[in-house]
């Protein structure tokens, strides 16, 4: 409520261009995780971090990463990685095992089952991905929105 006092605070005001674009990322920002972990504890019994991670083994030499570049290579923060590694772990979906060449590091496998439920969830997951954002973009402006995001996720961390 704006107030008539020239002592009170005065509060910053982003233009409506800088609020619009604001507002889009936040709304995304929010809606598309929870989108994201339905879809995909529907179709594989897994969430996104989970997903993340099976995928980031997937690709890895072995299938296996050290813990710490796991966590880079799925964009969740350390702590985050390792819980949901451990959930994974449980199931019988990754194996923790010693790194031979330094015993205070954790390497993280993926298990045959492991791979069974990532190849499982990605065509769904895929689908969501065309259905909810990348479906009505043109090549250009999907790596616009690419090229603008990957300036952004610098500045977030993960940690």
């Amino acid at each position: 409520m704006p107030t008539d006092d020239p002592a009170a605070p005065r509060v910053p005001r982003m233009d409506p261009v800088h609020a619009r674009a604001w507002r889009a990322l936040v709304a995304v920002g929010e809606q598309l995780p929870t989108r994201l972990d339905a879809q995909l504890t529907n179709d594989a019994g897994i969430i996104n971090v989970e997903y993340a991670i099976l995928g980031a083994l997937v690709s890895a030499p072995g299938s296996t990463l050290r813990m710490g570049a796991l966590a880079e290579r799925s964009l969740f923060s350390t702590p985050r990685t390792s819980k949901a590694v451990t959930r994974l772990q449980k199931r019988g979906l990754v194996e923790r095992i010693s790194c031979a060449g330094d015993g205070r590091a954790i390497n993280v496998h993926l298990t045959r089952e492991g791979l069974r439920t990532y190849l499982r969830a990605t065509p769904p997951h895929i689908e969501l991905a065309r259905d909810t954002i990348l479906g009505d973009l043109t090549d250009e402006e999907l790596t616009t929105l690419a090229d603008l995001l990957d300036r952004v996720i610098p500045r977030l961390g993960t940690d």
